[in-house]
């Protein structure tokens, strides 16, 4: 058995990554709803099966729904997730999935009353075997105690291709809340911390003044009771790196450690996904590759049970709560 899905919201291109994740688990696309003619023709090109409803409230009342997927505009995501689950529906979004601390308050309260889930894919997590595969060496203890995790994600800025939205802070939620959620993630996962503390963090536009609300560099320190992690985030990527970004993960721990370049390898190895373990027994290039990914059939299971396997509720919103207090405190530089 399976669930039915819907999309309402095509603005970010990782919508495509979310239903792959749903349809590679069995589950059926019903219908999407977008306003964009220009974003709707784009999609249909990839799933030209799916079916154009007619509002957003049509796929809300439809009772055959059991999940609503979005990447729509980031300040966005959290009024629809709320609308989702007050009509009985689970949801799941792109990260960010809150673009204020306000909404992520209202979004618990509405999640606590309904029971219903408010999922973020992570999608440097969920969608990354190399990160799957450093998930399953950690759980099985080949560098003990995992102590601290250092994160970076720079991305490429791509200016000229990019919608208005994205230039404009109170849409997007700053490049802390954006894109170091990703890392932020990683952090209370790879430590098993359930609880946390911002320690400082700072931001910036070195670079960009013609977009004077970008920000396009931030850093930040975070700590548990038992880990430390670091996080940097950039718009830097230059154009001669064959990606979009060399997003890295470095996960220390009391027995070993491991450095996971996600997206390329400029030692010179093909392809993406490399992940390096160090520990007791040598030094080894784990290959990745073929690491199957969870997180859509787990989505789809917890559907279904009511269970918290793809990741816990909890962990969602910490993750989203720590991100958006450093965005609020953060120094601007």
């Amino acid at each position: 058995m399976s669930i039915k899905f819907a999309v309402i919201g095509l603005n970010h291109g990782h919508i495509y990554g979310q239903i792959d994740h749903l349809i590679y688990a069995g589950a059926e696309m019903v219908s999407f709803f977008a306003p964009e003619p220009d974003l709707i023709a784009a999609f249909l090109r990839v799933h030209p099966q799916a079916r154009l409803a007619g509002s957003e409230q049509e796929i809300l009342e439809d009772p055959s729904i059991h999940l609503i997927v979005s990447a729509s505009i980031p300040d966005d995501r959290a009024p629809l997730g709320i609308r989702a689950m007050q009509h009985s529906k689970d949801f799941m979004c792109d990260k960010p999935g809150f673009a204020t601390l306000e909404q992520l308050v209202e979004a618990r309260r509405v999640q606590a009353e309904t029971k219903r889930i408010y999922s973020i894919c992570f999608s440097e997590r969920f969608s990354n075997p190399a990160t799957v595969k450093a998930g399953e060496l950690v759980q099985a203890g080949v560098i003990g105690q995992v102590i601290q995790t250092i994160g970076m994600g720079p991305h490429r800025l791509n200016a000229t291709s990019r919608p208005e939205w994205f230039f404009q802070r109170r849409r997007f939620g700053g490049i802390l809340n954006d894109i170091a959620s990703h890392q932020i993630d990683q952090f209370l996962f790879f430590s098993g911390s359930t609880s946390a503390q911002i320690v400082t963090a700072q931001v910036a536009n070195y670079h960009h003044p013609q977009y004077p609300e970008l920000e396009d560099f931030g850093d930040l320190m975070l700590r548990s009771d038992h880990a430390t992690g670091y996080v940097r985030v950039d718009w830097f990527t230059p154009d001669g790196l064959p990606t979009w970004g060399d997003t890295r993960l470095f996960i220390l721990g009391t027995a070993g450690y491991i450095e996971i370049r996600k997206n390329c390898d400029i030692a010179g190895r093909s392809g993406a996904n490399h992940l390096f373990l160090v520990n007791q027994d040598g030094v080894s290039h784990v290959e990745c590759e073929h690491t199957h990914l969870p997180y859509g059939s787990q989505l789809v299971a917890d559907v279904l049970n009511r269970t918290e396997t793809a990741m816990p509720q909890a962990h969602c919103f910490l993750a989203s709560e720590l991100a958006l207090q450093a965005q609020a405190q953060a120094q601007r530089l």
